[in-house]
């Protein structure tokens, strides 16, 4: 049996602002007190990043504007984001990871998976080994971590996320009855603001309820979805810590376009999304790395901006796999407003043999085969030589996009 860790760093800007100023001669810890990273702390202006535990109990909430923030506490304390701070922690933190096992897969900056399977001999048993990164952690960086430990990735990661600050927390398969299926079904990963709603109308309240529910109703509601959503419930994932051997430079890739006109039918938003993912795609596969994470942003008519992404827990570089994975995030994240721009980004990239077949999701393996042929047309003969049906004689384009937007790592 594997063992997997999840390792996550407790409200981390906060916690690395904090940090940091204790080392500077700071007598006060923002995180025994109601403070907050924000934008512009020398103004009203700004949104949450993050907050600290004791500002929870004001009903402060990441995301939210700075101003709304202080008229819940007055007395909040804001700091400023330091970005180059952060990422020296992360760096750091995945430094001391690398000592306990060589198999790391990057979740986020302060997020990542480790494969634990058979350094007992080295460190003792997982929870052993748990206790010992955990404390490692915290005495030379100054930080606490929360570690999820079980038998897969997505176990593991929710074990990280039934109890914080500072824990270690196991969920294994024969813990599910007990630990996981009494939570309500929105606390399930996967499960977004809008599929919520729409599970609870079927009766589905709790994990357990959803975990118990037959596949093929929950086929018939949302295909696919449905079936990975009914097997995440049961514990099932077979995905591998998809380490890489060397850093891309490449960071993220994505393509937006605006709008000549509103668009306010869903499907017609799917012809522009299809498109973007095309031109997101081709370029994922022509760079050889596949993204762990697909991001929609979405600017409506009055110029409200918006964005959402979910994080895979296996690498795509498929068409259809972007496009089906940005339809479920557009779902989810619009709110019915008349749209003028769209955009795709895939990020959290890794090299293209990152990609692991699973049996809980679709298998993509003939259709990327579909899209290399189709990718050497389009290169030899230009990109209108092989174009989808949806495309033939409508007004969108094949290919959206106004201008491609790479964003690279800071080189070191």
């Amino acid at each position: 049996m594997r063992t997997i860790f999840h390792i996550d760093v407790n409200s981390a800007f906060l916690s690395w602002s904090a940090v940091q100023l204790l080392k500077e001669g700071s007598m006060l810890d923002l995180r025994t007190v109601p403070s907050a990273v924000a934008g512009d702390s020398e103004s009203r202006r700004g949104i949450i990043l993050a907050k600290s535990i004791p500002a929870k109990k004001y009903g402060i909430v990441t995301g939210e504007p700075k101003g709304f923030a202080l008229q819940k506490c007055p007395e909040l304390i804001c700091v400023s984001p330091d970005f180059s701070l952060y990422t020296r922690n992360s760096e750091e933190m995945f430094r001391i990871l690398s000592q306990y096992s060589d198999r790391i897969e990057p979740f986020s900056i302060d997020e990542a998976f480790l494969d634990y399977t058979g350094m007992e001999q080295l460190f003792g048993s997982p929870l052993e080994g748990a206790k010992r990164l955990k404390a490692h952690i915290k005495k030379e960086l100054g930080f606490a971590v929360n570690i999820g430990i079980s038998s897969n990735k997505l176990l593991a990661k929710m074990a990280g996320e039934l109890e914080k600050p500072d824990k270690i927390i196991t969920l294994y398969p024969n813990e599910l009855e007990k630990k996981l299926w009494p939570l309500p079904v929105e606390e399930m990963f996967m499960v977004g603001r809008r599929t919520a709603p729409r599970l609870k109308k079927m009766g589905i309240r709790t994990v357990g309820e959803l975990a118990r529910y037959p596949v093929a109703l929950l086929e018939k509601e949302f295909k696919s979805y449905g079936r990975m959503l009914n097997a995440y419930a049961n514990g099932i994932d077979d995905t591998q810590v998809a380490y890489a051997e060397a850093v891309q430079e490449v960071k993220s890739i994505g393509n937006s376009t605006t709008i000549p006109y509103d668009v306010e039918e869903r499907e017609e938003a799917y012809k522009i999304l299809l498109s973007l993912a095309e031109t997101v795609s081709m370029r994922l596969r022509g760079g050889k790395v596949s993204a762990r994470e697909i991001g929609v942003v979405i600017k409506t008519t009055d110029f409200q901006v918006y964005s959402h992404q979910t994080k895979l827990l296996n690498a795509v570089d498929c068409t259809n796999a972007v496009y089906e994975t940005a339809k479920k995030i557009f779902d989810e994240a619009w709110k019915k407003e008349p749209i003028r721009h769209l955009g795709i980004r895939a990020g959290h990239l890794c090299s293209d043999d990152c990609i692991q077949l699973s049996f809980l999701e679709e298998d993509w393996s003939k259709q990327k085969q579909a899209d290399e042929a189709m990718d050497h047309l389009r290169r030899k003969y230009g990109r209108e030589t092989v174009m989808r049906s949806t495309f033939i004689g409508g007004v969108e384009p094949a290919y959206g996009g106004g201008s491609l937007k790479i964003n690279h790592l800071r080189k070191k």
